[in-house]
């Protein structure tokens, strides 16, 4: 699959992008097992915080799976024509009203697991028009081949912060 165009994501989008190396198909479907065994792996700190007032292991592996359903979703309807603009999302919100604390690391990142792996059927599925085919979200337009290059790259993303911050 071919990389998105800069026209066809809005500016926010590239520090997702620029982080997709190679096949995006296959950076996906690995992912989904990849992920959850990293974040396995830190149970030990599932309840850890690198500073007041940021997200525990365990909200930001919440946040993770949040963002994942949500961009699915944008997604879905932009590869069946939605013409409807889409609402944003406050992240922060979302985190402060669920209750992530409550649930265990391996939950969380079992349920990352099984969401990813369902939705490889969907992605799997869209044919070059549905790529091709753009939505408003956030009050900004985006292709369905952008917003799979983002869901990779917001895991790349967030994975490189739990290094950095966390461990």
């Amino acid at each position: 699959m071919n990389r998105p165009q800069t026209h066809e994501y809005p500016v926010w989008a590239e520090q997702y992008i620029s982080l997709v190396e190679g096949d995006v198909m296959d950076l996906l479907k690995r992912q989904a097992s990849e992920f959850s065994d990293f974040t396995t792996s830190l149970i030990e700190k599932a309840d850890y915080a690198y500073a007041p007032g940021k997200w525990t292991i365990k909200q930001l592996i919440g946040h993770i799976i949040d963002t994942e359903r949500i961009l699915v979703y944008r997604l879905t309807c932009f590869a069946r024509g939605e013409n409807h603009a889409l609402p944003g999302f406050e992240e922060d919100e979302y985190v402060a009203n669920a209750h992530f604390e409550d649930r265990s690391l391996l939950s969380l990142s079992e349920e990352f697991s099984q969401l990813r792996k369902a939705n490889m059927f969907l992605f799997n599925s869209l044919n070059e028009k549905e790529l091709n085919r753009s939505g408003t979200a956030s009050e900004r337009q985006i292709t369905v081949r952008a917003l799979l290059f983002v869901i990779a790259g917001h895991i790349i993303h967030h994975t490189q912060i739990i290094k950095s911050r966390y461990l």
